[in-house]
């Protein structure tokens, strides 16, 4: 039995030479070309040998796509023609650990018009056992404009070195789509899914902003209050914090640096996983002594700490872990089911994310700076999130998210600062957006509430996504 896993025929040719051992040579020597950019990688090349028939149904990203899943088994071994029938070869190609059947045909410009592979029943060995059949998502339909155009953003990042996989959702006019790109994991040949894991680092930062939205809606507290307030007593008595409002911390102006000088101090710091060992006895320890050299609210400097102290009042006040907080109050009322903090033990086989030299790194662990970066979550999942901005605020939720996108802070030359959001124009639409990155994995969300449009772009890889998202939202808000 074969394993069909793409359907690219698009019926044989009807033209015939008048000798069919010239056909045969045709038919050959443009497969030989094939063959040879295939074991090349050479994508383009080789879509330039296909006819323009093939082209008007089959687009190059699809075309792409369908290569990628054959550049893994390596080089062409061995291949050899086992018949010719009305102007259609059948060659066996030989990989190192699996063989296929390839019909092809060429028409009478000397371009293929029909390509298929199917691969070949071997005897079962104790590698090829556990393989799975190889997936792509090209079908016989056509592709329309939206689709060719998330494709070529897709396979234009995934032209670079080094890269693995990508998630992408859009919602347009508010319908949702999701596309998959690539390989989850190296050399494994498996697309992700709509409920695949992936870190979004500081786009966790927008969750966190709408716990900090909560407590002000159910009057625990205001964004212009002091944080000390809210600080243990030891802390209560540096006046330099007593300055810093929660505002201040959640669009970036409180003064704080990026990080704490004590950062790489700490006692089982780890350069690998960086943010794993500063826990709040750390935290603690560096404010303790914080001397503010800028004038509180008055200046943008973006800050990892004062999301880590945003999520140790936060957890304070609500007595929980910060993932149980997030899960609680914002996942659990959006139904987004795959979105938190820990790891499950069972998902750490499947999970794998590279630095932007495609080596496997390790998923960063989070204590104290939980809420400055330390979410995972999926496609899907960022969909519902985007999706329920669009809704006219009715429950404390919706109100606390909404208002999240309210203007706090204006940085030159065009930038808005909500909390944690980021605002711009796009001619004369708003669009609010956050991005995340972390040493394997990088993420970018964007969305506008007057055309109900957003995109969600995710990456198992350290490469940025940044450009590609903006690329889609620029797209989206232009088009019908």
């Amino acid at each position: 039995m074969k394993h069909f896993y793409t359907a690219i025929l698009l019926g044989i040719t009807s033209y015939s030479f008048a000798q069919t051992n010239l056909a045969e040579q045709v038919n050959k020597g443009v497969y030989n070309k094939l063959e040879f950019f295939i074991n090349s990688q050479m994508t383009d090349s080789a879509y330039n040998l296909a006819s323009d028939s093939f082209k008007q149904q089959y687009t190059l990203p699809k075309f792409t796509q369908m290569l990628r899943q054959i550049y893994p088994l390596g080089r062409v071994k061995s291949s050899e023609l086992l018949r010719f029938d009305k102007g259609t070869a059948t060659y066996q190609l030989d990989f190192d650990s699996q063989s296929y059947e390839v019909l092809f045909a060429t028409d009478s410009t000397l371009k293929f018009n029909t390509l298929h592979f199917s691969q070949l029943n071997e005897p079962a060995t104790e590698k090829n056992v556990t393989e799975k059949p190889i997936e792509t998502a090209i079908t016989s339909k056509a592709v329309d404009k939206d689709d060719f155009f998330i494709d070529s953003v897709a396979n234009s990042y995934l032209k670079q070195q080094n890269t693995q996989s990508l998630a992408i959702g859009i919602i347009k006019n508010g319908q949702s789509k999701i596309y998959f790109y690539g390989e989850t994991a190296k050399g494994n040949q498996t697309l992700p899914t709509k409920t695949s894991i992936y870190e979004i680092g500081s786009l966790s930062k927008v969750f966190t902003a709408i716990l900090l939205s909560n407590l002000v809606e159910e009057g625990t507290i205001t964004l212009d209050q002091p944080i000390s307030l809210f600080l243990p007593d030891t802390l209560k008595k540096n006046e330099d914090l007593a300055k810093i409002t929660f505002q201040m911390l959640a669009n970036h102006t409180s003064g704080l640096p990026r990080l704490p000088d004590n950062f790489e101090k700490i006692k089982g710091y780890n350069q690998n996983d960086p943010y794993k060992a500063y826990d709040k006895k750390a935290l603690y320890s560096y404010l303790s002594s914080f001397k503010n050299k800028k004038t509180p609210g008055e200046e943008y400097e973006y800050s990892n700490l004062g999301y880590a102290i945003l999520g140790d009042i936060i957890t304070g006040i609500y007595k929980k872990s910060y993932d149980q907080v997030v899960r609680d109050l914002i996942c659990k009322p959006l139904d987004m089911n795959n979105t938190f903090q820990v790891l499950e033990p069972k998902r750490k086989d499947t999970f794998k994310v590279y630095n932007k030299e495609g080596q496997e790194v390790l998923p960063w662990s989070f204590d104290a700076f939980s809420a400055a970066g330390g979410l995972k979550s999926t496609v899907e999942d960022l969909l519902k999130f985007a999706n329920a901005q669009f809704k006219m605020p009715q429950s404390t939720l919706e109100n606390a998210m909404a208002n999240t996108r309210s203007f706090t802070f204006f940085l030159p030359p065009d930038t808005d600062l909500g909390l944690a959001w980021h605002m711009n124009l796009l001619d004369d639409l708003t669009f609010y957006w956050h991005n995340g990155g972390t040493a394997g994995s990088s993420s970018y969300l964007a969305l506008s509430p007057d055309k109900k449009s957003a995109v969600v772009v995710l990456s198992n890889t350290a490469l940025s996504v940044d450009d590609k998202g903006k690329s889609i939202l620029d797209y989206l808000l232009h088009t019908n």
